[in-house]
C-alpha cells in the first residue's frame, strides 16, 4: 500500500463559506501558508440571503464591497407587519443610533459565497472545492492531522500549525469534541422557496425585507436580483410535522395562513417547483477554543434567522478569530486569554440577538413591534440591533437594556399570556423535527 500523501501548511480552514472564506484570505494577507478545504463545488445552495448592515465594513477591510453591492439587491431597512394603514411599519437602518452603515444589501448566497471564496484565492489561499475533511487528529498544540478526501476518488493528509473550523451546520470539530449542544430555550425548523413576480414594497422600501407573524412563528420575504423573491416560514416543529402530501402544496397552505403575505406571492410563480425544508436550527458548542483550533460562525453557534445575524456573526467571528490565530502563532503563551475574550465577544452578542429572537412570536414583543414608540430612543436601538450594531457602541448597548427593563414591565401587565407562550416555546425546544430535504438535513 502506498504511503499516503502529506501537505504542510500554517493553517488549515475548513469550509468555503463566508466565515471560512474570510479567514482564509485574511490569514493568506498575513503572509501564512494557508489551505483552505471546502467539501462541496460552488456555486451550491445555501439560505441566509439577508445581510446587515454592519457587514458592510467587514467587507470594505476584506476588499470586497464593490463585489458585494454588484451582486446585491439594495437594502434599506426591515419592515414588520403592523396594524397601521400601510400594513407594516418600517425599521429604517438610517435612523440606527450608533456607526452602522444606513443600508445593507441582499444577494443569492450561491453567488456571494463563491465570490468570497475566490476572493479567498486571490489573496493567496489555496483554496479547494470538493475536499472534505473526514477526519482531525491533534497531536499537539501546533500540529493537527487532517485526512481529506476528494470527490474524484483521491485521498492525502494535511498537516497544520492551526485549524479554524468553518464548517457550518456540519460543526465537524464540535461533533468530534462532543462539545455541539442543542439549544434548551428555542428550536424551529424552515419551509421555503424562490418566487418571481412576487409584489414588492413600493418606494424607498422596495429593497425591504419584510416579516410577517403568524400562530406558528414567522415569514419572510426577501428580494434578491432578476426580480426574484425568497419566500418562507420559520415555524415551531410541531407545526411542520403536520405536513401531509406534497411540499409544494403544504407551503402554499401556510403562506396563506398570513393574508397580508399571500396577497404579495398568489400570482407569483415557484421557481422549478422546489420547495426546500430545513429544521433543527438552534445550538451552539460547549466552548469555541483550545490549543491550536478555534470555530467561527455556524461551526460554533446558530440562532434562528429572524434577523439575519448569522453571515455577519460568522464574518466579524472570522475576523476576530484570524486575530486569535495571527497572535497564537507568534506568542503561544497569549493563546487562552485571546480565546477565552473572543468567546465571551461572541456569546454576548449572540445573546443580545438572542433576547429578542426567543421572545419574538410572543404577545408583548409582537406588540412592542407592531406599535413602536421611540421614547428614550428605545425604537433607534431595536434598529441598531437589527443593523448587528451589538459588540461596541455604549449607546446602543444601554438602549438595549432600557428595552428589556419596559419588556419586562410590560410582561407583567400580560403575564398570563406571556408565561403560555414561554412554557409553549420550551416545550417545542425539546421536540424533534425530521424530513428535511436540503443537504445539510440529509448529510
Amino acid at each position: 500500500m502506498a504511503e499516503q500523501e502529506v501537505e504542510q501548511c500554517d493553517v488549515a480552514v475548513i469550509g468555503g463559506g463566508p466565515g471560512g472564506s474570510t479567514a482564509a484570505a485574511l490569514l493568506a494577507r498575513r503572509g501564512y501558508k494557508v489551505i483552505a478545504l471546502e467539501k462541496a463545488h460552488h456555486p451550491r445552495f445555501h439560505i441566509g440571503e439577508s445581510l446587515l448592515p454592519m457587514n458592510l465594513p467587514v467587507f470594505e477591510r476584506l476588499g470586497v464591497l464593490d463585489k458585494v453591492r454588484a451582486l446585491g439587491v439594495f437594502k434599506p431597512g426591515a419592515d414588520f407587519e403592523a396594524d397601521n394603514e400601510r400594513g407594516y411599519n418600517t425599521y429604517a437602518f438610517a435612523r440606527a443610533i450608533g456607526q452602522s452603515p444606513p443600508h445593507a444589501y441582499q444577494v443569492w448566497r450561491q453567488d456571494f459565497d463563491r465570490m468570497l471564496y475566490q476572493h479567498a484565492r486571490e489573496s493567496g489561499a489555496d483554496a479547494r472545492e470538493g475536499h472534505e475533511v473526514t477526519q482531525v487528529e491533534q497531536r499537539g498544540p501546533r500540529e493537527s492531522w487532517l485526512d481529506v478526501e476528494t470527490d474524484d476518488g483521491r485521498s492525502y493528509r494535511v498537516q497544520a500549525r492551526y485549524v479554524v473550523d468553518a464548517s457550518g451546520r456540519d460543526a465537524l470539530l464540535s461533533a468530534k469534541k462532543k462539545l455541539r449542544r442543542k439549544n434548551d430555550q428555542h428550536q424551529s425548523a424552515a419551509i421555503f422557496g424562490h418566487f418571481r413576480g412576487a409584489e414588492r414594497r413600493v418606494g424607498e422600501d422596495a429593497g425591504n425585507i419584510s416579516i410577517y407573524s403568524f400562530d406558528h412563528g414567522w415569514m419572510w420575504m426577501i428580494p434578491l436580483p432578476d426580480g426574484v423573491m425568497s419566500v418562507g416560514a420559520v415555524c415551531r416543529p410541531d407545526y411542520l410535522k403536520q405536513r401531509k402530501g406534497r411540499t409544494l402544496e403544504f407551503l402554499f397552505d401556510t403562506l396563506k395562513l398570513s393574508p397580508a403575505l399571500w396577497g404579495r406571492v398568489q400570482h407569483a410563480e415557484l421557481i422549478d417547483d422546489e420547495v426546500r425544508v430545513t429544521g433543527n436550527y438552534s445550538y451552539d458548542s460547549r466552548c469555541m477554543a483550545g490549543p491550536g483550533w478555534i470555530l467561527v460562525g455556524d461551526a460554533f453557534a446558530f440562532l434562528d434567522p429572524v434577523f439575519s445575524s448569522g453571515v455577519y456573526l460568522a464574518m466579524s467571528g472570522a475576523e476576530q478569530a484570524v486575530e486569535v490565530v495571527d497572535q497564537a502563532l507568534r506568542e503561544p503563551r497569549r493563546e487562552t486569554t485571546l480565546q477565552r475574550k473572543l468567546e465571551k465577544r461572541q456569546r454576548a452578542a449572540m445573546a443580545r440577538f438572542s433576547f429578542f429572537i426567543y421572545r419574538f412570536n410572543g404577545p408583548v414583543m409582537q406588540q412592542m413591534f407592531r406599535q413602536p414608540r421611540n421614547t428614550w430612543q428605545l425604537e433607534q436601538g431595536v434598529i441598531s440591533m437589527l443593523a448587528g450594531d451589538l459588540f461596541d457602541t455604549p449607546l446602543v448597548l444601554r438602549k438595549l437594556r432600557l428595552f428589556k427593563l419596559v419588556y419586562a414591565i410590560s410582561v407583567l401587565r400580560d403575564w398570563r399570556r406571556s408565561r403560555a407562550e414561554h412554557k409553549y416555546r420550551l416545550a417545542q425546544a425539546r421536540a424533534q423535527f425530521t424530513g428535511g430535504n436540503t443537504p445539510l438535513d440529509k448529510a
